[in-house]
């Protein structure tokens, strides 16, 4: 095999739960190939490096195996090396995400008498 579909690969290595959802990002530009946005149509190859975009973070790969069939979750970690430079910065958004604040929903009816006690010395006015 000497190439194949850079979206069949993207889903038989479980980066998309769907074949049509790594196409989409191709589409909208989240996947990366030479520094070029990756058409889904494009041959991936042994070797490439791929830049690709998902919600659970950015990932910077070397293409090491090819494969069109979706396997196994061990399987296909075969088939990619994330590169350390990629671990690094995930590690660090996530600790940031970790870091950040959460905020509370805004409740609902008006304020109790001790609420509204809390906002005002908030606001600097009690």
């Amino acid at each position: 095999m000497t190439g194949v579909r850079i979206d069949k690969w993207l889903w038989a290595a479980r980066f998309f739960k769907t074949r049509s959802m790594a196409e989409r990002a191709c589409e909208l530009g989240r996947i990366e190939s030479k520094g070029q946005h990756a058409k889904p149509a494009r041959e991936v190859h042994a070797g490439d490096l791929l830049q690709i975009k998902t919600p659970g973070g950015d990932f910077e790969v070397e293409v090491l195996l090819l494969s069109e069939m979706r396997g196994p979750a061990p399987v296909a970690q075969t088939l990619y090396r994330e590169t350390e430079q990629s671990k690094l910065a995930r590690a660090q958004a996530a600790e940031q995400r970790r870091l950040m604040p959460a905020f509370q929903p805004i409740p609902q009816g008006k304020p109790s008498k001790r609420d509204r006690r809390k906002l005002d010395h908030f606001r600097g006015r009690g």
